[in-house]
């Protein structure tokens, strides 16, 4: 019989909470490395990727997530 994992839902948004505070820190300046990057070498991957990037950003700094 396998044993069930009991997961607090509190303990999981905290751990959530945490995670998108760590992202948020990091996010702003991969952003702006990412955006120089695409004026030096403009891919469609790299379009891509900035544009993910900056949604991210303001999702995470506007609350969203």
């Amino acid at each position: 019989m396998k044993k069930r994992i009991n997961v607090n839902s509190y303990q999981l948004h905290r751990w959530l909470k945490t995670a998108g505070a760590a992202c948020g820190q990091f996010i702003v300046p991969l952003t702006i490395f990412q955006g120089i990057r695409t004026l030096f070498f403009p891919t469609t991957f790299d379009v891509l990727l900035l544009a993910l990037l900056a949604i991210l950003a303001v999702a995470l700094y506007s609350d969203w997530i």
